[in-house]
């Protein structure tokens, strides 16, 4: 099926999000939309999908116009999306959740769950998918949710499938398996948008790439552009790919983790004898395939989860089994993984969620009230500083794009005086112009005395960040490595062989 967008116009108050957006998509065709967060293109995409409605242009496919008042009319056309946060339920079963809204009954209105267990079988076949249909999804990991998506999607017979920022909570591994998946749909005839802002993944599966910066379409592309001149495109600007730093100054305090051991309540033992030093003036990474302990370790340090055993000392002294307030409190700060459900409040305000830990800070208190004055202040002065792209300081955070809401994240954590970073997932789901902006931060921290601790899945940011790797494996430390250290041999560690010259 051809899809194409003529003029597409949509307005929020006096944001212009989308600005006369032109876009074909031929059958059969993966079609990359390129642009950094809040560049408008999940707003096309909802448009798109009958989820906004649009102020100007026309959808049409097959060189027929449409009218979608809802994604009902878009999926009854053949349109099925992808959302970058799944809109499934988490207490529903796979069967149950891919029928929702299209059940199937038999008589007396019984739900006919066993034709849906088997049309899931179907299309798990088909792809490959090791799914149960029985399984509940809260109960999977992310990479297996997006394919229940996915099936989803073609359980609705689309023939237009939209992907919108599909690789943001997945694993490299995921991630290659969803490019296998797009292909295949692809040679079957379907037209795949592919919204996304990481270069590696658009020149290794788009046949042909828009770029939107500001709400316009700025250019076309070919997949054999360079890097640089993507990141050009989308940004407006050169962009350094890998942030410029010197050699660390190391202080003599920092984070020592002696002997951690960390259980969880059905007696699993997730951290196993982890010994780490980070020290003041220090960006040490902390590198491996997502699951093996690496949550947990950042969860212990901030006193989220329970030491079984060892000790966690900042600067000599004890903070192992604190209360996160202490820890805060002792100069630690936090940006979680999982910014959404960890590091902010959705329907509060910019300008609430930059003192989320810092509400009876009594620069923004008085007799037990907020000053909002000095709040409003102080929020204006970090979204110019941090480049958050907002209407305003009294902005709902939770309708901004996900690269800003991480920057709104780092400007909290970063805007008090600080003993150690630990940043878990930096720059999870965002885009080229703001990775360079927080990766820029985070070595400032560190040439300002920090000791910083950062947790990645993307071996580019490693490198780029780390003094030294430590690689982690079924919850041990399996060796800790100079930041040169051959990728290949990274690898290797992740998948829990240890190199002779690697020492923990």
């Amino acid at each position: 099926m051809k899809l194409e967008l003529r003029g597409i116009t949509k307005r929020f108050g006096t944001l212009v999000a989308n600005d006369h957006i032109d876009l074909v998509v031929q059958p059969g065709e993966i079609h990359a939309l390129l642009g950094e967060n809040g560049a408008g293109k999940s707003t096309l995409m909802n448009v798109l999908y009958g989820l906004y409605q649009a102020d100007e242009g026309d959808i049409l496919l097959d060189d027929a116009v449409q009218d979608f008042r809802g994604p009902g009319d878009a999926m009854g056309a053949g349109i099925g999306m992808v959302h970058q946060h799944f809109m499934l339920v988490p207490v529903f079963t796979v069967a149950e959740n891919v029928m929702l809204g299209h059940e199937n009954t038999k008589g007396l209105g019984v739900l006919d769950l066993a034709a849906a267990r088997a049309h899931v079988r179907a299309v798990a076949d088909r792809f490959g998918f090791q799914i149960d249909p029985d399984a509940v999804v809260g109960d999977l990991p992310v990479g297996v949710q997006q394919r229940v998506e996915i099936i989803k999607a073609l359980s609705r017979e689309a023939r237009v499938l939209v992907f919108d920022e599909p690789t943001a909570v997945l694993t490299p591994q995921e991630t290659d398996e969803l490019m296998a998946i797009m292909r295949q749909l692809r040679d079957e005839g379907t037209s795949i948008v592919f919204i996304t802002h990481k270069l590696r993944e658009v020149r290794e599966v788009a046949d042909r790439i828009t770029v939107i910066r500001l709400g316009k379409v700025v250019g076309e592309a070919s997949p054999t552009a360079s890097n640089a001149e993507l990141a050009a495109l989308m940004v407006g600007r050169p962009v350094e790919m890998v942030v410029a730093k010197g050699a660390p100054t190391v202080g003599e305090g920092g984070l020592a983790l002696d002997g951690l051991r960390v259980v969880t309540p059905s007696g699993i033992v997730v951290v196993d004898d982890v010994d780490l030093q980070v020290r003041s003036g220090e960006v040490v990474a902390i590198a491996g395939v997502q699951g093996n302990g690496q949550t947990e370790i950042v969860e212990a340090i901030l006193g989220l989860a329970s030491i079984d055993h060892g000790s966690i000392r900042l600067d000599g002294d004890e903070i192992g089994g604190r209360s996160v307030r202490a820890i805060l409190d002792r100069g630690v700060g936090f940006v979680p993984e999982d910014r959404k459900e960890d590091g902010l409040v959705g329907a509060f305000s910019v300008q609430e969620n930059l003192i989320l830990d810092r509400s009876d800070d009594r620069a923004f208190t008085r007799a037990g009230t907020i000053n909002r004055g000095a709040l409003e202040s102080f929020a204006r002065d970090r979204i110019a500083e941090y480049d958050i792209r907002t209407q305003g300081p009294d902005t709902p955070v939770g309708t901004l794009s996900g690269g800003n809401q991480q920057k709104v994240v780092i400007a909290r954590e970063m805007a008090r005086p600080l003993r150690l970073l630990v940043a878990a997932q930096p720059t999870r789901g965002v885009d080229v112009g703001s990775i360079e902006f927080i990766h820029k931060r985070i070595i400032e921290a560190r040439d300002s005395g920090v000791a910083v601790l950062v947790v990645s899945t993307e071996l580019d940011e490693v490198v780029a960040l780390a003094d030294r790797i430590a690689v982690m494996y079924r919850g041990r430390i399996v060796g800790i490595v100079p930041a040169d250290t051959p990728r290949d041999v990274l690898g290797l560690m992740m998948a829990g062989e240890v190199p002779e010259e690697s020492a923990a």
